[in-house]
């Protein structure tokens, strides 16, 4: 079939062995056309033991209604994102995630393609983690009367665990508190590395299921129908390999199911995700059963929702669902007061882990990390720390033991300006810099506008007309606010 491109088939078989998908055609009686190098990596088999011979012949496992590439054939319409587990020629279980299409010529079905990745290693990973998920929560429920809490609780981290004196910090904790009380389903809001996981453990530790298991699962780890079978379970011959197994709702049950990056779950499973969310109920992967769960879920997402929901990432019913309580985690540029308790912390932290007897950093270090605007958020700052404390030979971090990119930041920032500033005209050139003072004022102020005026030495009123002038101030219904979210106006 691919040798009637006119000459141009040896490039398209270069092409298509370099991909990381399978790629298996076959003509309309079913006999293999085109085989690539990944699917005979994926499958142990060489070309010339599949080129040529029927599908059925190839793949003993399967038959008529099994194979996807024969039932393309006999629909005419596509197979989309499924997952199948086969028994090689060779004898070798294979788990698979593939999409089938016809191919047509003219009008006219000329074969099928069959596109799949192996996903052999991960689903086997998945299935043990489960197991082992399940093993430890039979154990939990059998003998929780005859252990310790802190023994079977697979939430470490309370309240006490969430570091900051901030007001956005303090509101967070005292918010979160209430929330735990309750059943209803949160959204966690905040960037990468601000202390997500830290508040949705606290949650489930302050809670009445602080008893109860607590499941992890980021949504963007799997393919869309191995999270399904993660998140719902199967039963036995539900697809090719299926086995009867509970899914993570089920693991979870009379405790907490936490959904990390939630807006990376495709949109169908979001769909009935929002049917076990309002009516407790789930069924299985291929069962007819339906099985109710006392589940609570917490969702977090690294992304504005509402953004998400714009770009139909997340479906707005579900949003409407889960954010009948969100909780908006400030990044650290938010609440830089705090950086000098977190090194503290950490710098306890790692004496105790790497043998250390650091005391302190230098004023010169503290100012870098004042003036840094921590795009990693706290997880960053921990990193620099232990960067630093696997160098350092005395008691005080020194500016040589930080990361380079913090040593540099000043440079870099100069140069950014520079670059800002080249080609511009002497108005241009004081608008610039006069934007960059005042978003710098802001944030070493966390948004403050008062404070930030008094450090610029000018008054209220012209800090606030100089920031409508260079849009970092716009107006609501509910008058002056600044823009981007980046800060927050405290009276």
């Amino acid at each position: 079939m691919l040798n009637e491109l006119d000459g141009s088939d040896s490039c398209l078989d270069l092409v298509l062995d370099r991909l990381d998908q399978a790629v298996h055609v076959i003509n309309c009686e079913g006999i293999t056309v085109y085989y690539n190098q990944t699917a005979a990596e994926v499958e142990g088999l060489q070309a010339t033991e599949v080129m040529g011979k029927h599908v059925l012949q190839v793949y003993p496992s399967l038959t008529l209604e099994t194979s996807s590439l024969m039932e393309v054939l006999a629909t005419g319409k596509p197979v989309l994102d499924q997952q199948q587990t086969i028994v090689s020629r060779t004898g070798r279980i294979i788990t698979i995630h593939y999409s089938t299409f016809p191919l047509y010529r003219e009008g006219i079905l000329v074969g099928a393609c069959d596109l799949s990745r192996d996903i052999t290693k991960i689903k086997e990973m998945s299935d043990r983690v489960m197991d082992l998920q399940a093993v430890l929560l039979d154990k939990k429920s059998t003998n929780l009367k005859k252990v310790k809490k802190t023994e079977i609780s697979f939430a470490k981290y309370t309240f006490n665990d969430i570091i900051g004196s901030h007001d956005l910090m303090v509101k967070l904790k005292v918010v979160s508190q209430r929330v735990a009380s309750t059943s209803s389903p949160v959204l966690v809001i905040g960037e990468t590395g601000a202390g997500k996981e830290l508040v949705v453990q606290s949650i489930h530790n302050a809670s009445s299921r602080k008893d109860g298991p607590f499941v992890a699962q980021n949504c963007a780890a799997f393919p869309a129908t191995l999270l399904e079978s993660i998140l719902f379970g199967t039963v036995k011959g539900s697809f090719t390999g299926a086995e009867d197994r509970p899914g993570l709702f089920e693991l979870a049950d009379r405790g907490t199911l936490f959904l990390d990056e939630i807006n990376s779950m495709p949109l169908e499973l979001q769909s009935k995700l929002l049917r076990v969310l309002q009516d407790g109920t789930l069924r299985r992967l291929g069962d007819n059963k339906v099985r109710e769960v006392d589940t609570r879920v917490i969702a977090c997402t690294n992304v504005d929702p509402q953004e998400a929901v714009r770009k139909k990432e997340l479906r707005i019913d579900l949003y409407y669902r889960l954010n009948v309580v969100a909780l908006h985690v400030p990044s650290l540029r938010e609440r830089k007061s705090d950086i000098t308790v977190l090194v503290g912390h950490f710098i306890m932290m790692y004496n105790v882990k790497l043998g250390c007897s650091v005391q302190k950093i230098s004023e010169e270090v503290e100012q870098v990390f004042l003036k840094y605007s921590w795009p990693g958020n706290v997880r960053e700052l921990q990193h620099a720390i232990e960067h630093a404390m696997n160098i350092v030979s005395g008691h005080i971090i020194e500016i040589e033991h930080i990361p380079d990119h913090l040593r540099n930041y000043d440079d870099e920032h100069s140069r950014e300006i520079y670059c800002q500033l080249n080609g511009k005209n002497l108005p241009e050139i004081v608008g610039t810099v006069e934007r960059s003072a005042l978003i710098h004022a802001l944030e070493r102020s966390e948004g403050n506008i008062s404070k930030a005026a008094l450090s610029l030495g000018i008054p209220r009123q012209t800090i606030q007309y100089k920031l409508k002038i260079y849009g970092l101030l716009k107006r609501d219904k509910k008058g002056d606010s600044l823009s981007g979210g980046e800060c927050i106006e405290k009276t």
